[in-house]
C-alpha cells in the first residue's frame, strides 16, 4: 500500500461559509497516482467542519440559516467568558462555532476506484467555516495501490 499526504490551504469567508474542496481533492488523487483505495480528509481546526453534501447555492444558504437557528451565537456560553480564561486579548467569542463543528464532524473518508473519488452525482466535499474569515488548512491522505 502507498500513502501520499497533502495539505489544502484556503482563505474562508466571513461568519459561516461553505467551501467546496472536491476539485482540490481530485487534484491530490491525480498527483498521487493511486488508483484504488481511499482518501481521508481532515480539518486542522476546531471551528471548521467537513461534510459531504450538495453544493447548491440555495441549500448552502439553508445550511447557514439552520446552523444559526440551532446554535445561536448570542446564547450564553461559558467558553465566551474570555475574561475568565487564559487566552489572547483578541480571542473571539466563538463557543457556537466549536459546538457546530463538533456536531458536523472534522473528517471524511472517501473510497477511491480507478483513480476517481467515489461520490454520488450531486455530492461534494464541503469545508464548513464556522468562525471566519480565516486562513484554514485541510489535511489529505491518499491510501492505496
Amino acid at each position: 500500500m502507498h500513502i501520499k499526504a497533502y495539505r489544502l490551504q484556503l482563505r474562508t469567508g466571513a461568519d459561516i461559509s461553505l467551501h467546496d474542496v472536491t476539485a482540490q481533492l481530485r487534484s491530490c488523487v491525480a498527483e498521487s497516482g493511486i488508483q484504488n483505495g481511499f482518501v481521508t480528509v481532515t480539518s486542522q481546526h476546531t471551528t471548521t467542519a467537513l461534510a459531504i453534501n450538495e453544493n447548491e447555492p440555495r441549500l448552502v444558504e439553508d445550511v447557514k440559516a439552520f446552523l444559526k437557528r440551532l446554535i445561536p451565537s448570542h446564547d450564553d456560553y461559558m467558553h465566551n467568558d474570555i475574561h475568565l480564561r487564559d487566552c489572547p486579548p483578541d480571542e473571539p467569542q466563538n463557543a457556537h462555532s466549536h459546538l457546530a463543528a463538533m456536531l458536523l464532524g472534522s473528517s471524511e473518508v472517501i473510497a477511491l476506484q480507478a483513480g476517481a473519488l467515489v461520490l454520488g452525482q450531486y455530492q461534494s466535499v464541503m469545508l464548513y467555516e464556522l468562525d471566519g474569515p480565516r486562513d484554514r488548512c485541510v489535511s489529505v491522505q491518499v491510501y492505496g495501490e
